[in-house]
Parts: C-alpha cells; sequence; structure tokens
C-alpha cells in the first residue's frame, strides 16, 4: 500500500506513502481514489489533511506512465483522481514539506488550503520535457496572483514557499518539523463545526466558482434554501444561539 489512512476526532488524513519523493504512479493514485470515495461517504468524517512521508511531499508523477502507450490511460486516471479531491465534499488541507513538483504540486492545488514549510518548493518542471501540466494549467489561474501560472507553466521554474504564499497559493508557511501538525491544528479547528454545515459550505463553494456574479449568488442561495436549512444542525445552531446555549451537533 503507498496510500495509509488515519482517522481521530472527525479527521481523516490520507498520508503518501512511497518516499524519498513520494513518485504518485497508477497504482498510488487509484489507492487514492479509493480512499477518497470511502472517506466522501463517512457522514461523521469534518475535515481532511494530506500528507507525506519522508523529507519531499511529492516530486510529480511517474514519468515513465507519460509515455506512450500508457500516457493514454495514465492521464485520464490522474483526472479522475485530482477531480475527487477537488470536489471532495470537506474541507481539504494540505501539509508541505521538501519538494513539491509537477503532479505533487498539481495535487496540492486542489486542497482548500496549503499548510508550507519554510524549505518546500513548489513548480510545474513539466515545460523541461516538453510536455505541459493540463490539470495546473485549470488550477493555477483560479488559485494564484495574475501572472504566476504563466510564469509558472512557462519557465519551469520553481517558487520559495514564502514566494509562493505571497502569490496566493499557499496560506500559511511555518518551520519544516511543525507542518503536520499545523494543518491538523487546522483541520480540527474546521472539525468543531457541524459536518453537515461544512459539506454545504463546500457544496457552494463548488457551486459558484467560476459562475457569472447572479448566476453563482442564485446557486448559493438555492442551496441555503433548499439543503442547508432542510438539515437538522441548521435549526439546531440558529435555535442554540438565541437560547444562548452550545449547540449539539447531528452531523445532519
Amino acid at each position: 500500500m503507498t496510500i495509509k489512512t488515519g482517522l481521530d476526532g472527525g479527521v481523516a488524513t490520507l498520508t503518501l506513502d512511497h518516499p524519498p519523493l513520494n513518485v504518485l504512479t497508477r497504482e498510488m493514485t487509484r489507492e487514492l481514489r479509493l480512499a477518497l470515495a470511502t472517506l466522501a461517504a463517512d457522514k461523521s468524517l469534518r475535515a481532511l489533511v494530506i500528507a507525506a512521508e519522508g523529507k519531499h511531499f511529492s516530486a510529480g508523477a511517474d514519468v515513465g506512465e507519460h509515455l506512450p502507450p500508457t500516457f493514454r490511460e495514465m492521464i485520464p486516471e490522474f483526472v479522475e483522481t485530482l477531480d475527487a479531491l477537488v470536489t471532495f465534499p470537506l474541507p481539504v488541507v494540505a501539509a508541505v514539506r521538501g519538494r513539491c513538483l509537477g503532479g505533487g504540486f498539481e495535487l496540492a492545488q486542489c486542497a482548500d488550503v496549503i499548510v508550507a514549510g519554510e524549505g518546500a518548493t513548489f513548480g510545474q518542471p513539466e515545460i523541461v520535457l516538453g510536455v505541459t501540466a493540463p490539470i495546473a494549467c485549470v488550477l493555477l489561474p483560479r488559485r494564484a496572483a495574475p501572472g504566476i501560472a504563466a510564469e509558472l507553466l512557462f519557465g519551469g521554474d520553481t517558487l520559495s514557499a514564502v514566494r509562493a504564499q505571497a502569490a496566493g497559493l499557499v496560506q500559511h508557511v511555518v518551520h519544516d518539523d511543525q507542518v503536520e501538525s499545523e494543518a491538523r491544528g487546522l483541520a480540527q479547528r474546521f472539525a468543531r463545526h457541524s459536518a453537515a454545515a461544512l459539506r454545504l459550505t463546500k457544496k457552494t463553494l463548488l457551486a459558484a466558482a467560476d459562475r457569472p456574479w447572479s448566476e453563482a449568488l442564485r446557486a448559493a442561495a438555492g442551496i441555503y434554501l433548499n439543503d442547508l436549512m432542510a438539515t437538522e444542525d441548521a435549526l439546531e445552531g440558529l435555535t442554540a444561539f438565541v437560547e444562548k446555549r452550545t449547540p449539539t451537533w447531528r452531523n445532519r
């Protein structure tokens, strides 16, 4: 197995376990898809952390699997895996140390929040090999400050954690030995809240993304009216506030 799964207090951790570089093979992404599907169905889950064994988050996908004829199966499988992570129904926090390159960087970009170590480096070096990073071409312009996506994709160079934070790609930069604890602490903060509310907040963020303003507003309002207010936890939270007591979440 190249993916380890842990669960503690409503927070799941998926750990890439293929050191030293955690190269993302087809077998590894298959295991990741299966783990994500299982966790997505857990109604008590409230947050997910993506971490990695060893000094490096991931140096990317297996270059050998990009060659003919394997690439015709590998690319769709990789897209399916990362789509499952982007659309995961709860908050996702990536804990990144060391190299975070190529497909590994694309994987991190699928998280809602990235916590990076001071020594982390981020990059899309695919152009150096005469290819491109299809998923990053979609995700980077949505996550980064203007121009950063183009610089990374056309140049193939890396960004430091500090510059990645300035570009909006990384939300927290900490000492390398504090990355996992910071990421789990953030996930635990999310996990204080109702799983139902967290799921519908994620659903709203995904539904509103890249839509025209008025269409996004209608989508967000529709989820609130028709989905959120049908949950037990929404009524419990609002009633508890009015009654000046602590709510009891049922996560439904």
